[in-house]
């Protein structure tokens, strides 16, 4: 069976959104971006001042940042790579607010991120909470540097999808 595929992301520098496209690229998936309501700025997004939104977001765990639009078709995939920027060895809360808002049940989902340093930390325990009925949760791979498509196709083939 033909397993059709989706790489959403939330991007918010643009690195991300080249790792999605390429992974998207390989993977023969559609892209979809979770765009926040709100988009954040460059002060939201200073992890140095105790009170900028990212801050205050990752901070208090109930976090669900609004997401801009919602996908229409989400029933139509059976694998959703879901990529981010790595937040404080986390994945940021709006991921959350896009699991929480689909129904995951018998979906695979293989989350991607990109870091200027961390790994995925506890990435995947902290989702797991807003996609219970998905079939499983892959940590996946953390696309930073270079990657090439050859290097993609054969970490898509390793996963046995």
């Amino acid at each position: 069976m033909n397993k059709k595929k989706l790489a959403a992301y939330f991007s918010c520098s643009g690195v991300t959104k080249a790792a999605a496209e390429s992974l998207a690229s390989a993977a023969g998936a559609d892209l979809f971006e979770i765009r926040p309501e709100t988009p954040y700025t460059d002060a939201d997004l200073n992890w140095n001042d105790s009170k900028a939104r990212s801050t205050i977001e990752m901070n208090d765990p109930s976090s669900r940042p609004a997401i801009a639009e919602m996908m229409q078709n989400m029933d139509e995939y059976d694998i959703v790579f879901i990529g981010f920027p790595i937040w404080w060895y986390v994945a940021p809360t709006i991921i959350n607010t896009f699991l929480e808002s689909y129904d995951f049940s018998g979906k695979k989902i293989i989350l991607f991120a990109t870091s200027g340093g961390s790994g995925f930390g506890k990435t995947v325990e902290k989702l797991r909470v807003s996609c219970p009925n998905s079939t499983e949760i892959i940590e996946g791979k953390l696309m930073n540097g270079k990657y090439t498509t050859k290097d993609l196709v054969s970490w898509i083939e390793s996963l046995e999808l």
